[in-house]
């Protein structure tokens, strides 16, 4: 793959998580002692990339301090080392992630995400490529362990389906990859969560916002970001109306 700057700055780091990942699942660790040990050794992994390649930038991570620095830098990346602590802790689960996303005055610019499990790690630039929609109900992307309301109300007026997967990057790139139509949260996030993966998913053309259709805004003060919507743009309007009627 011939990635040029951020994006391949991007792609780096979330490689180098990856690498750093995959050999502590054959510690003998498992459960929170794996998570614990994977989000230190993923955040090592991309702040030696980003300390190296690209010294001058703001780093806004998950697993570091927040500096409120980030809040006057024009670049600033927004990194989550391990999406999906409870899944990358148990070894038969492969739906946990590495978020890499660069934001450059006001707006998501270059973006990697990481599935160390698959082998594979999805880029902004080139955009990956959107499979066909296959015939059949809507398939929407669900949290594991809480389904919001909204995406129960979805499937309902849709006559569509729950898919239930692991963490906030996978159940994006579920979408872009085409195992799903939609993914639809509510319940808490943050902006860690969701920036590179929603930056993938621009870049593929699909739909992205937040529950009440407002846009997905990084680089905020408060961390949090607490509802997501990603759809295929062929299911978008019927999807975000059926959101927008069960609120």
């Amino acid at each position: 793959m011939g990635l040029n700057g951020d994006v391949a700055v991007a792609a780096r780091a979330a490689r180098a998580a990856a690498d750093a990942l995959l050999p502590l699942r054959s510690t003998g660790l498992t459960g929170r002692p794996l998570g614990d040990a994977g989000d230190a050794a993923g955040q090592q992994a991309i702040a030696g990339v980003l300390a190296a390649e690209r010294p001058g930038d703001a780093v806004f991570s998950e697993e570091a301090t927040d500096d409120v620095q980030r809040l006057s830098a024009d670049r600033v990346w927004i990194v989550d080392p391990l999406d999906g602590t409870r899944e990358y802790g148990d070894h038969e689960r492969s739906d946990w992630a590495v978020h890499v996303a660069l934001w450059v005055r006001g707006e998501l610019s270059a973006a990697a995400v990481a599935l160390p499990a698959l082998g594979e790690v999805h880029v902004t630039d080139p955009p990956p490529a959107l499979p066909a929609r296959p015939d059949g109900p809507v398939r929407i992307a669900v949290s594991r362990t809480r389904p919001p309301a909204e995406a129960e109300a979805v499937a309902a007026a849709l006559r569509g389906r729950l898919v239930p997967l692991g963490s906030a990057g996978y159940k994006t790139l579920a979408v872009v990859r085409g195992e799903v139509d939609a993914y639809v949260h509510s319940g808490g996030m943050y902006q860690w969560d969701s920036a590179a993966p929603v930056a993938v998913a621009r870049a593929a053309g699909l739909v992205t916002c937040r529950l009440d259709g407002s846009p997905l805004v990084y680089n905020l003060p408060d961390p949090a970001l607490p509802d997501l919507v990603v759809v295929r743009p062929e299911v978008a309007d019927e999807v975000l109306a059926a959101v927008a009627a069960s609120r």
